[in-house]
């Protein structure tokens, strides 16, 4: 402004208008001291707010200056509670997470907003909630794995037993990728024949996974009646078999992991598809799965040679098996061992490849055709007999036990197949949620003529649980 003016203004002028100069100096000063002060007041408020959503010290970076494959890592430890949003919508979680911080600090004292009221802790021991790690009473311990221990226990919410899958979470590692993936999956499938995850509850050293109490699988199962189940029983899991498998797969899952492990069977008789830490969305073309899948035993032949490009046929190789287990009462295929024993035993049976029956087989990784015994095909029946003595079961067997994958048939398929000719047609009626044993007449039958105890006997990990009679 001073260089503005005219020169001929007078001194006294120009002395005033210095004045003028240092006093506007002064105010502006003031002005800008005010709105620093203030701007930090917002910052304070930020840290508070985020360090009070997440629970420790740190601060939160925003989530523009990450990269997209490490937003999921953070987004993950922000939110406390539900650690498995699709991609899509973490950007908007975090931040509406955060705004929802921001506000009930600036509210008036003694309000708080919905959001936070989910995450805060119960108010008092009497009023637990879902989604916190006090509202759960660890009762007994149930097995422990690699990286997860299984506990047996109930919900001080509304009292149902339930299973803690608590996973243990290594700082430098994060949380495993197959409790990720499991979490993930289940959280969308809601189905009578699967799992049912109820509750996820994530802390800075665990993850844990609450799922519905079922009390046994269908390898207890088995071995509690050897020499394999009552015919009718049979029918009835390979049934709600093929229907958790049919849900799953028409939405583009492969369970990956089939076993009478994974099978958990309640004490009304239904059974459910667990334990989805290898499973896997097709929803996404892709080339590059692991053939490190599927309990040896239970692994169909094309992955036991290398192949990674596999789809719903997959899990049709392990039905096949699981259901001659079920009615022979021994696995179909004991490999002792390696890989080159398992195939060993399938070629004896279903007859050693070739690119006549099987096209595309010598360009797979682990096939050498002379390093196998060149078998020819048998009928099911000669290698386990008790197939014979069931209408159409062999013929349903010969279709899931197929070399070449697209040749074995579809779960969907499969519930079709004239084995189940003798079941009432209400159960093709059923919904999603709704039990077979629902539909009148339909129930399991008495094993080896004992009462069947589904509950009272041991389970894998040598507990013993109590149990009623059917």
């Amino acid at each position: 402004m001073c260089d503005l003016m005219p020169a001929s203004q007078p001194a006294e002028k120009i002395g005033k208008m210095k004045k003028l100069r240092r006093t506007l100096s002064e105010s502006f000063r003031s002005i800008a001291f005010k709105k620093e002060d203030s701007g930090f007041d917002e910052i304070c408020v930020t840290k508070m707010s985020t360090r009070s959503c997440q629970g420790t010290d740190s601060v939160i970076k925003p989530l523009d200056t990450i990269p997209e494959d490490k937003k999921v890592r953070v987004q993950r430890t922000q939110s406390g509670f539900d650690p498995f949003e699709k991609p899509a919508s973490q950007v908007k979680r975090v931040h509406s997470e955060n705004n929802a911080c921001i506000s009930a600090k600036s509210s008036s004292a003694g309000k708080e907003s919905p959001k936070l009221r989910r995450h805060s802790s119960p108010s008092s021991p009497t009023s637990p909630k879902f989604g916190k790690a006090d509202s759960y009473e660890k009762l007994e311990k149930l097995g422990e794995g690699s990286y997860a221990t299984v506990y047996k226990g109930k919900s001080k919410v509304n009292g149902k037993l339930v299973a803690l899958k608590v996973i243990r979470l290594q700082e430098e590692e994060g949380t495993p990728f197959t409790a990720i993936r499991e979490a993930s999956l289940l959280k969308g499938l809601k189905h009578a024949n699967i799992v049912l995850l109820h509750d996820i509850i994530h802390t800075k050293e665990t993850l844990t996974l609450v799922f519905e109490y079922v009390h046994t699988d269908l390898c207890q199962y088995m071995d509690k009646h050897p020499g394999g189940l009552h015919p009718d029983n049979v029918k009835l899991f390979l049934f709600q078999l093929l229907r958790g498998l049919s849900y799953i797969h028409q939405r583009y899952i492969l369970h990956r992991d089939l076993k009478p492990q994974n099978l958990l069977i309640s004490d009304t008789g239904e059974l459910k598809l667990a334990d989805f830490g290898l499973a896997r969305a097709k929803s996404v073309p892709s080339h590059t799965y692991s053939n490190e899948v599927v309990t040896l035993w239970y692994r169909p032949p094309d992955v036991l040679l290398g192949s990674t490009d596999y789809s719903t046929c997959l899990d049709m190789w392990g039905v096949g098996c699981i259901f001659i287990e079920m009615i022979q009462g021994v696995a179909a295929f004991p490999g002792m061992k390696d890989i080159q024993d398992q195939l060993e035993r399938i070629f004896l049976v279903i007859g050693t490849p070739s690119e006549d029956s099987w096209p595309g087989v010598n360009s797979l990784p682990h096939f050498k055709p002379d390093r196998f015994t060149v078998y020819s095909a048998k009928k099911l029946r000669q290698a386990w007999n008790k197939l014979g003595y069931v209408d159409h079961a062999e013929e349903l067997a010969s279709r899931f036990l197929q070399c070449f994958p697209k040749n074995r048939l579809s779960a969907q398929a499969a519930l079709n197949h004239e084995y189940f000719s003798n079941l009432p047609p209400r159960l093709w009626e059923l919904q999603d949620m709704s039990s077979i044993f629902t539909v009148p007449n339909v129930k399991l039958q008495t094993e080896s003529g004992d009462s069947i105890q589904v509950c009272a006997r041991r389970n894998s990990h040598g507990k013993a649980s109590s149990g009623s009679k059917h």
